[in-house]
């Protein structure tokens, strides 16, 4: 079995979703956690088979955005208690779902200034995490997220920074959250914090805007970046003698191109860390019957290194892909609501 293989060298592997038949298949499978966002829950709703819970929230009254929330809420709660013995097991160190806070916060429609969206994302992550044990709340690595991060990880919150494209966006995230994580009144014994490093969209940005690479290097942009990443936060960590580990998760792992393997990503970051693959990613390795080795720590040949270095602006990169993120969850929440005030209409 090939997701065995993966397994063997290290690497975790959660499920980037949290349809319950997808969870079930891949659990069964070896996959040990799971992650959600605005476009995964909008594909859920949807399909259509949680029509009658959405028709029982919208007649006990529930505003439309109230009852997104709610059936976030429940599909990313079924998805943990799936999960749950892998967190009992592993201590807190594994098990996991991630649950992403309001992706309407960055939107300008909301009006909301840099003061109010920070403390909009505290708010929200207290509230969503409130009595779970194995939730994960994924924040943005935007300004006001990045500014967030120190009191929600001193308020006890296990996070996953999401949206991470860049080393400078992590470092930023990871000295906020151990700076946080000394403020914790429990102590640092259930600390655990995971930095998602997305990695196909880098790839596609630089085909894009950077078509100047050569062969060699054009692919790969994405991959060296967040080797180096892992590589620093392994560095960072190695000293602070904690109990559980803070990972790297390496994010957009799925290929956006048919002429490249679908489980390129998997190959270059098989060895540690947490791959969150989309289903369709997990199939193809599953169907691959592929040995998997250690790569994560293989960095591309020096003048390939050189080459990224000199032609990739990463401050542009950031910019662009930002934008491009926030847009890509805000737009289907938005989506969703609307989806959500249809079924109101037919419920009427």
């Amino acid at each position: 079995m090939a997701l065995a293989s993966l397994l063997a060298t290290g690497s975790k592997v959660w499920l980037d979703g949290v349809a319950p038949d997808a969870i079930t298949k891949n659990q069964a499978l070896g996959i040990t956690g799971a992650t959600s966002n605005p476009a995964i829950i909008a594909k859920i709703i949807e399909h259509g088979e949680f029509d009658r819970r959405a028709a029982e929230l919208l007649r006990r009254g529930l505003a439309n955005e109230d009852a997104v929330w709610q059936l976030n809420d429940e599909l990313v709660k079924s998805a943990q208690g799936v999960f749950l013995p892998v967190w009992e097991e592993t201590g807190g160190n594994d098990g996991y779902v991630s649950f992403e806070l309001d992706p309407l916060i960055e939107d300008e429609a909301a009006g909301l200034d840099h003061t109010e969206r920070v403390a909009r994302y505290v708010e929200l992550a207290r509230q969503w995490s409130a009595g779970h044990h194995n939730r994960m709340i994924k924040v943005p690595a935007t300004r006001a997220g990045l500014e967030a991060l120190e009191p929600i990880a001193a308020a006890g919150v296990t996070i996953n920074v999401t949206l991470i494209f860049t080393e400078r966006q992590y470092r930023v995230a990871r000295d906020a959250i151990w700076r946080g994580a000394q403020r914790r009144e429990n102590g640092l014994g259930d600390f655990k914090s995971v930095y998602s490093i997305f990695v196909s969209r880098v790839d596609v940005w630089t085909a894009k805007q950077v078509p100047e690479l050569s062969a060699a290097a054009q692919g790969l942009v994405g991959i060296l970046n967040a080797k180096r990443i892992w590589q620093e936060n392994r560095e960072f960590w190695a000293d602070k003698d904690l109990r559980l580990q803070q990972e790297i998760v390496f994010a957009s792992t799925g290929v956006k191109s048919a002429d490249e393997p679908p489980d390129k990503y998997v190959q270059a970051f098989a060895g540690d860390g947490i791959l969150t693959n989309p289903p369709a990613t997990n199939d193809a390795v599953e169907a691959s019957q592929a040995a998997y080795r250690r790569r994560v720590d293989q960095m591309p040949p020096d003048d390939v290194i050189g080459e990224i270095d000199r032609r990739v602006d990463m401050e542009t990169l950031e910019r662009e892909l930002m934008e491009e993120g926030i847009r890509k969850f805000a737009d289907p929440q938005k989506e969703l609501i609307a989806l959500i005030a249809q079924k109101r209409a037919a419920v009427s």
